[in-house]
């Protein structure tokens, strides 16, 4: 018999991904769980930041962010993002920034994947649910993707090169390794 536990919105495994935005003119990162996949055509990706987050300004104020997927080399910087705020710490020499297309999207080139994301859509989730402070919901098209060639396998990132992480239950874990071929496997279900 299955037991009744208390109810939260869990979803395994959560990505750990470095929100980027320029924040008055200088780079600031937010490690952040809370993102996902909304579309595939046009690509968007959606980032949930608590209201009260210093990088949400920057997103506001510019209109863009960046997604940086992290590599276990970059795990110590990573959690330094999530540990200060750049309201009271500069972080904008965390790591090697650089810029794309949108101009104020800071990327991080010691990512193994860089996205640069146009906000197309800010909803306040406090507006539907009945709480005081909440997340606000960012949800962007990415107008370019970016990588190194050691990331990537035929021209496409490859996760089994990236030595990410994800987060669950106040700890990163590694990402495992491939184990069956998806729309495959399941064709010798009986």
């Amino acid at each position: 018999m299955k037991n009744k536990i208390k109810p939260s919105a869990y979803l395994f495994p959560m990505p750990v991904a470095l929100i980027g935005a320029n924040v008055n003119g200088k780079p600031n990162f937010e490690p952040i769980a809370y993102v996902g996949i909304v579309e595939y055509k046009p690509p968007l990706i959606s980032v949930a930041s608590y209201e009260t987050h210093y990088t949400n300004i920057g997103i506001k104020e510019n209109g863009v962010f960046s997604v940086n997927t992290p590599s276990e080399n970059i795990l110590k910087g990573t959690d330094y993002c999530g540990i200060v705020s750049g309201k009271n710490s500069d972080k904008s020499e965390v790591f090697d920034v650089f810029y794309g297309d949108l101009k104020t999207a800071p990327m991080i080139s010691q990512s193994p994947l860089n996205l640069e994301c146009k906000v197309i859509k800010t909803i306040k989730i406090s507006d539907f649910v009945d709480i005081e402070k909440s997340h606000e919901l960012f949800i962007g098209e990415v107008v370019n993707a970016y990588a190194d060639d050691e990331y990537l396998t035929e021209g496409a990132p490859d996760i089994s090169k990236f030595k990410t992480f994800t987060f669950s239950m106040g700890h990163y874990w590694k990402v495992g390794e491939k184990f069956a071929k998806a729309w495959e496997v399941g064709k010798n279900y009986k």
